[in-house]
């Protein structure tokens, strides 16, 4: 679980270019907040954004599976970015306001039953 300085830096200046973006180092990889939200995370030198019911299919219908931090343990609710995704600058946005839109989604309170 480690991220190379050169990832690191090239994804922040991509991703910062869209979204305001922090990031902090967590068991080995790094976590990714735009506008303050936790929307991906880095792992291995992937990128993975925050999925839901409503943007796992983009990631389903290229290819692409889920972050998994160990062997063994279940899968996350972060899928790997396609690397075409990646470098389309029309489309890179397009991904990432899904993934702030899922962290937002999962940031608001539950209602009680």
């Amino acid at each position: 679980m480690a991220v190379t300085p050169e990832f690191r830096k090239a994804t922040q200046e991509r991703l910062g270019a869209i979204v305001p973006l922090s990031s902090r180092a967590m068991f080995g990889g790094v976590g990714l907040y735009g506008d303050g939200l936790f929307f991906a995370l880095m792992d291995n030198d992937r990128l993975f954004f925050k999925v839901d019911e409503t943007n796992q299919g983009d990631f389903e219908a290229k290819g692409m599976g889920p972050f998994v931090p160990w062997e063994g343990a279940d899968p996350m609710k972060y899928w790997q970015v396609p690397p075409d995704v990646w470098q389309d600058d029309d489309e890179l946005p397009v991904w990432v306001s899904k993934a702030i839109g899922v962290a937002e989604r999962a940031k608001r309170p539950r209602k009680k039953r």
